[in-house]
């Protein structure tokens, strides 16, 4: 006789699912990893232990980068990883749409091609999944190493928009708004990373500062139960990453994860991995976390499941599609 667990995860490999928020440099596979580093990297990071919690922000970036640096070191490298990290979502989480960004800092540093690098990403989605590549550019990543690129990306037709990144420990310099006005002028979606570790002033100030309806993280909105119903209200949407929040302290357990409490306010929330090669995360394990923890049943993580479709850049037949099935196995599931 088939458990509930087992019937659960029966569920949530039947569901059509999304990754909006994914950096294609936190989500290099393992394997490929230790194949280029040869005695580098002997085994794999001592932060998968479901017990791990790193120290600070500073902490995780040093061991990610580390990583990504040994490995990303030319476009080729980015089109190798995002092909096998594009393969293992669509036939191990059945994911049908993705958002990634890779980081203009490993443009900067690396003295890579940018737009080489948009298009090696672009290209490595299988004809079965729809790709959208973002450029996430850091608090201080507008610079004369990066100007020109960051610039010129306005009118790449491979990249989707543009991602703020970074730790929230900058004040907004006068170049981002400006930017991100001048992006969506040119056809580009604009995102930013708020509300991770910084409070709801912080949610509150790119939302009006940016412009943005998109925000990565936006956790600790749940702080402000009047910028939680104006981000009900207005659809301004978070890309949230359960177990990325608490490996990273954001929150201290998964107990406390405040997803469920957003949700009830009316705020549209997607689950995405984050940077799983630091995480040691799987799509399915985000979404399980939140059954077995929070209580979550098959309507409400459907419900989750079909935020990714609502917030995705497709067209509207194409997102009616996704959101059909899932009511579809969802009304299966309960019948």
């Amino acid at each position: 006789m088939e458990t509930a667990r087992q019937n659960l995860a029966r569920f949530l490999a039947a569901l059509p699912k999304t990754e909006t928020h994914l950096h294609i440099e936190g989500a290099l596979p393992w394997e490929l990893l230790k194949a280029a580093s040869g005695d580098r990297f002997p085994c794999p990071p001592a932060s998968w232990a479901e017990d791990f919690r790193f120290s600070d922000f500073a902490h995780f970036e040093t061991e990610l980068l580390e990583m990504a640096f040994a490995y990303f070191t030319s476009p080729e490298r980015y089109h190798e990883a995002a092909s096998a990290v594009f393969r293992k979502l669509r036939d191990d989480e059945n994911v049908r749409y993705v958002e990634t960004s890779f980081a203009s800092g490993m443009i900067e540093f690396g003295k890579l091609d940018a737009r080489a690098v948009a298009q090696a990403i672009r290209g490595a989605a299988p004809e079965d999944m729809e790709v959208r590549v973002f450029m996430g550019i850091h608090h201080n990543g507008y610079n004369d190493a990066t100007r020109d690129f960051i610039e010129a990306s306005l009118e790449w037709p491979e990249l989707a928009g543009i991602d703020l990144h970074g730790t929230e420990s900058f004040p907004l310099e006068p170049w981002t708004a400006d930017l991100w006005a001048r992006a969506r002028a040119a056809g580009k979606f604009t995102k930013a990373h708020a509300g991770e570790f910084c409070g709801p002033d912080f949610v509150a100030r790119v939302i009006d500062e940016l412009g943005v309806n998109r925000i990565q993280h936006g956790v600790r909105a749940a702080e402000d139960t009047a910028l939680l119903d104006r981000m009900a209200r207005d659809g301004i949407a978070c890309d949230v990453c359960p177990l990325s929040n608490v490996k990273l302290g954001v929150v201290p357990t998964m107990a406390d994860h405040p997803l469920p409490r957003m949700l009830r306010a009316g705020v549209v929330c997607t689950v995405s991995t984050d940077d799983p090669i630091s995480f040691g995360n799987r799509l399915s394990g985000e979404y399980l976390a939140l059954a077995q923890v929070h209580g979550l049943g098959p309507a409400e993580l459907a419900e989750v499941a079909a935020n990714g479709f609502r917030v995705a850049l497709l067209p509207e037949p194409c997102r009616r599609a996704f959101i059909d099935e899932i009511a579809r196995l969802a009304k299966e599931h309960a019948a």
